[in-house]
């Protein structure tokens, strides 16, 4: 499982957001991959370098997405980022889209949630929110 606090997704979510209206809209990382038209709002969940949340708004030239890295994964602060990497996402890296309306939806239902957590099943994921101190 991968954990991620509830303000970095929103942080994420509303730069998208942000970026997209100044920007020229959403980017869509499976545009000619995949039969799903990703361009709205969202985040998505990389496995690469770590796992991380980042912006899908359009960006200016030059401009860096926001990222927040899972608290399990993430290479500036655990020497054992890799494994959990390879334990949790994979041994490739890749993309996931998560619809900004399903996750607020998932928010907005656990009043006082402070967490994001993403199990990674043989097939699939499976999002729930927590509260933790």
């Amino acid at each position: 499982m991968l954990t991620f606090a509830i303000t970095a997704v929103r942080e994420v979510i509303a730069r998208g957001i942000a970026d997209a209206e100044a920007n020229g809209g959403f980017r869509d990382p499976h545009l000619g991959l995949s039969a799903a038209d990703n361009r709205k709002p969202g985040l998505w969940l990389v496995g690469d370098h770590g796992v991380y949340l980042c912006s899908n708004g359009e960006l200016a030239k030059g401009a860096k997405p926001l990222v927040a890295y899972a608290e399990e994964c993430d290479p500036r602060r655990n020497d054992d980022w890799f494994e959990v990497k390879r334990r949790t996402f994979g041994d490739d890296d890749g993309v996931d889209f998560l619809d900004a309306a399903g996750l607020e939806a998932l928010i907005a239902a656990s009043p006082g949630c402070t967490h994001l957590r993403i199990a990674f099943l043989r097939d699939s994921m499976q999002l729930f929110v927590i509260g933790r101190d």
